[in-house]
């Protein structure tokens, strides 16, 4: 999806497309602009939590939000579709975007995407509960050294 593109070796090229089709066409919705990759080579994509592959069989749906998908073949159908404000109700979630995959291909999904991720930061900061707790800051200083790491390592590759 458009911010996992993190970096490439070789042959490897990026465009990006928007789909087209009318029930795709939402302004302000998340999912509209894509990144496709081509070419051979070696490509790096950043997701964050947990990132899970599924296989999809022909015909086979899975139904998730959109900012939860990482990356997925040319081959998967994707609908998106709004939640209205009673669905959300009904079912929780502050996903306002569902996307409908179906097979065949590969999809990759997130657990948490960043704009989740840097939404639970906030409120935890603001929080007064979590002021006090050093380990929250640990964590936070953990995962922008990774993050840090994962970029100086993915320059180095560049390089060769």
């Amino acid at each position: 999806m458009p911010d996992a593109f993190l970096c490439s070796v070789s042959d490897v090229k990026v465009s990006n497309t928007v789909d087209q089709r009318a029930r795709n066409v939402m302004p302000s919705v998340e999912g509209f602009l894509r990144q496709k990759l081509t070419g051979q080579g070696l490509a790096f994509i950043l997701a964050g939590g947990t990132v899970a592959q599924k296989v999809l069989e022909v015909g086979e749906v899975l139904a998730v939000d959109v900012s939860c998908i990482a990356a997925l073949n040319t081959t998967v159908n994707v609908q998106i579709k709004y939640n209205g404000p009673v669905r959300r109700a009904v079912f929780g979630g502050d996903n306002l975007v569902t996307a409908t995959l179906t097979g065949p291909g590969i999809v990759f999904i997130q657990s948490l995407p960043f704009r989740r991720f840097s939404q639970r930061i906030a409120r935890a900061v603001t929080s007064p509960n979590m002021r006090d707790n050093p380990k929250f800051f640990v964590q936070i200083a953990i995962f922008f050294f990774l993050a840090y790491v994962v970029i100086v390592s993915s320059l180095i590759l560049t390089d060769v």
